[in-house]
């Protein structure tokens, strides 16, 4: 886990402009390698992954449509839309796209999916309007007023309450606010079933307090102390119903090892402690940086330096 969040937090180098087209190339030091192309494959039921080899792309299939929970990189769409074709399904069936947060590798092939689909949009309030705006806005850990990062804009994104569901046919999402990673973090649950058995499915949002330089998720001068919300998001993951667990970033989840260990009689994708044990990694992660926030605090107040 400690590895992935360097990652994370090493992608923040970014050397981006506005893209012109949906599927320009954004830049990054981890995008080439988050963008590398993997094979479809089943989670559970009629849950699939159609994400590439590092961010998560979910398709949840019915007879009435089908729902698309991220777009990953801009140019990651080309890769999502050859592998929900791979398992046999049409873009044009696609009914709804979810995002769990706006940023530039989660949200960037939104729009250009959108288009191939005719999706409709649906995100909280304030990923709502940053997939407008193309742009995350001040209140984001990762906004740099230097070196902002942009994604193409999503014209039309239909808001939703905490709490809600959204439906297509007899499948049916529930969102849960998680904010912290971003102010308009979600998670997304629903059920998938095969063989009679059915299995509450969570989509995790990420959970990692990666930020810019000079952001405190404590609060200072500027900010708001924002601690608790973000506890209160890890606890709210935590008491989710979950038998499986698929993350934002599939290596949080451990995705494709389990999918390489799934047999005929074995799926490791099921495991209801998965949400809580992300969650108890989410919340070391957390406590540790608030720490250091409080460390470097101390060292910057004026008695430190009597």
């Amino acid at each position: 886990m400690k590895k992935c969040l360097q990652a994370v937090a090493a992608s923040l180098a970014l050397s981006c402009a506005v893209p012109a087209f949906a599927d320009e190339a954004i830049k990054c030091s981890m995008c080439e390698e988050w963008n590398k192309p993997v094979a479809p494959f089943k989670v559970y039921g009629n849950t699939w992954y159609v994400g590439t080899a590092g961010l998560s792309a979910l398709l949840v299939t019915g007879p009435q449509g089908h729902v698309l929970l991220d777009g990953a990189l801009p140019q990651s769409a080309p890769l999502i839309r050859k592998n929900i074709e791979a398992l046999g399904f049409r873009m044009e069936d696609i009914k709804l796209i979810l995002n769990s947060h706006p940023h530039f590798d989660h949200a960037g092939a939104i729009a250009e999916l959108q288009r191939a689909s005719g999706a409709t949009v649906v995100a909280s309030p304030q990923a709502a309007q940053v997939l407008r705006e193309g742009t995350p806005g001040t209140d984001d850990p990762q906004y740099d007023p230097k070196e902002r990062f942009y994604i193409p804009k999503v014209a039309e994104v239909k808001e939703i309450a905490d709490g809600k569901s959204v439906s297509v046919g007899p499948l049916r999402l529930t969102v849960h606010y998680t904010p912290g990673h971003t102010p308009g973090g979600t998670s997304w649950s629903w059920e998938s079933c095969e063989q009679g058995k059915c299995a509450s499915i969570v989509y995790a949002d990420s959970l990692n307090p990666v930020s810019m330089d000079g952001f405190h998720y404590s609060g200072d001068a500027t900010r708001p102390d924002l601690s608790a919300s973000f506890r209160k998001s890890i606890a709210r993951l935590a008491g989710l119903k979950c038998d499986v667990l698929v993350a934002a970033h599939p290596s949080f989840s451990d995705l494709f090892g389990k999918a390489a260990a799934k047999t005929a009689d074995t799926n490791p994708f099921i495991d209801p402690e998965g949400c809580a044990k992300y969650a108890a990694s989410a919340s070391r992660s957390l406590e540790a940086r608030l720490q250091r926030e409080r460390d470097e605090k101390d060292r910057a107040s004026p008695t430190a330096a009597r």
